[in-house]
């Protein structure tokens, strides 16, 4: 298995797609050209040079047309890839997103599909401030139509990027920024979207996770997609430690943490040793100031912190219970 960047990996899956597929194409702001091409993590690099710019599109500086014209594509029989330079700023595409992907195949019959990716990245990384910082999956996640996919390695976002582009749905994927640079082994595989991955094993604790929270965890259950969303691995893990943990960098209120948290209490009530707690950002604008951003954006120190907690409480129930 070879290793790989994770933006290296994401280049690959993206050389792999056009060469297997003519349909297959992308398209955003300065993704040919910046520095030495790629935009500005890289992602694209040398795209332009081996397919040419009729399938390495350069945009304006518009993320409603971008995403518009995506759509169309799609719809007429294309698989685009669209870039967002910021998820942040996905948000001045909410209406080719929301009102005409996310619907299209049911408003029509089924009559289209919406073979559209939109990559873009999220979370907090090196002082990116408010409106460069924000970590929006579950918006995305809360929209029927929408597959919403979190990598965290190297490997899995290669395998998610390919299942994304060859899926018949529109897929919203969002990388982070601070695991660009990340490096790990990469096989030549898919991954289907929809199945959680069980990171590291163990008996005490089932700590569930996304992105870089998977990477501060200690044993984790990395989601990979919120939507589809693998309930069942999640269900079986929480099961066998009989406590679990839930943590994203998002913040904490009105989070996707309360949705998987009131699933698995309603499923798993009479298994579980105690409640399940949430780990999450504070409700406050990232700060520019990386020692404030740091503040506001879970820590290892504070997952352990949940976990020690949550396991003590077992403990000093079942010592009064004896």
């Amino acid at each position: 298995m070879p290793e790989m960047l994770l933006w290296r990996a994401l280049n690959d899956a993206l050389r792999t797609a056009m060469r297997e597929d003519e349909r297959v194409f992308v398209m955003g702001e300065d993704i040919a050209r910046w520095a030495t091409g790629g935009g500005i993590f890289g992602v694209t690099r040398g795209l332009l040079g081996d397919f040419g710019p009729e399938r390495v599109r350069e945009t304006p500086i518009s993320e409603e047309a971008i995403v518009a014209a995506g759509v169309g594509a799609a719809m007429a029989g294309a698989r685009p890839v669209v870039e967002i330079m910021y998820s942040d700023f996905s948000l001045l595409a909410l209406d080719p997103i929301i009102n005409q992907a996310a619907k299209a195949h049911y408003m029509f019959g089924g009559q289209f599909a919406v073979p559209l990716v939109v990559r873009s990245n999220g979370g907090a990384a090196s002082g990116k401030a408010a409106q460069h910082s924000q970590s929006l999956e579950t918006l995305f996640a809360h929209i029927p139509g929408l597959e919403v996919v979190l990598p965290a390695f190297p490997h899995d976002a290669r395998a998610l990027l390919l299942a994304s582009i060859r899926s018949p749905n529109p897929t919203i994927f969002l990388e982070h920024k601070a695991l660009y640079s990340i490096r790990g082994p990469v096989e030549d595989e898919e991954a289907p979207l929809g199945r959680a991955k069980i990171v590291r094993h163990g008996s005490d604790l089932t700590v569930i996770a996304t992105q870089l929270m998977v990477h501060r965890a200690l044993e984790a259950v990395d989601l990979r997609t919120l939507y589809p969303l693998d309930l069942e691995t999640v269900a079986d893990c929480v099961r066998s430690t009989r406590r679990a943990i839930v943590c994203h960098e998002a913040p904490r209120l009105f989070g996707f943490g309360a949705e998987l948290a009131a699933h698995l209490q309603e499923e798993l009530w009479d298994e579980l040793d105690a409640p399940i707690p949430r780990v999450g950002g504070a409700r406050a604008p990232v700060p520019y100031s990386p020692p404030l951003e740091d503040a506001v954006i879970p820590s290892a120190a504070d997952i352990v912190t949940a976990a020690l907690a949550i396991t003590q409480r077992r403990a000093s129930a079942a010592s009064a219970q004896s």
